[in-house]
């Protein structure tokens, strides 16, 4: 079965990683739904028996976004709650991801060695991520971890006006080939 990758960045358009990762899984329609939450549901009303019955055609689940304030934008959240109900995802009749390969993809943003107990932020990206490991397993699914890419963002009131520090075009592509091996490998 195909895997579902559910997005979830509000300005996909003038993304670079997250946009780059979606062109690339796009390559391969027979192995990949993607399915991108603010084009769908602009307003923000999530139709969760639709979103369930998605989930249910598909295999592997992953969902992709940009970290936003050490979480996932509130579109993901809003998700999660509305789609992962009783009965259905969990609960003593809610089996429907049991079992079911689960995996984030996320955009850090920050310099990877800041997500480190040492780091600028003290914690890591498996740390911060935690509770979308702990929900998926709370609903039986099979966690699989993680994909990430950092960023080379400069640290708060470093910011040069004008002046955004990009990663190299090599790195995009490399992540986006990675993106896929770890997709495919799940």
């Amino acid at each position: 079965m195909k895997t579902l990758v559910i997005v979830t960045h509000p300005s996909i358009e003038t993304s670079v990683i997250n946009k780059r990762w979606v062109e690339e899984l796009k390559k391969y329609p027979e192995k990949y739904t993607i399915h991108e939450l603010h084009k769908v549901y602009p307003d923000g009303n999530i139709d969760a028996n639709k979103e369930q019955e998605l989930i249910e055609s598909h295999g592997n689940l992953v969902l992709q976004f940009p970290i936003y304030w050490f979480n996932c934008p509130p579109l993901l959240k809003k998700w999660l709650d509305d789609v992962l109900a009783y009965g259905w995802a969990y609960g003593s009749k809610g089996d429907k991801l049991k079992n079911r390969k689960a995996a984030l993809a996320v955009s850090a943003g920050i310099k990877k060695e800041d997500y480190s107990e040492a780091g600028r932020y003290r914690y890591t990206l498996d740390h911060l991520l935690s509770p979308f490991e702990t929900t998926f397993r709370y609903c039986s699914a099979d966690y699989r971890s993680f994909f990430a890419f950092y960023g080379k963002e400069s640290a708060p009131g470093e910011n040069v006006p004008g002046e955004e520090i990009e990663s190299p075009a090599s790195e995009f592509e490399k992540s986006a080939q990675d993106y896929v091996n770890f997709i495919d490998n799940l």
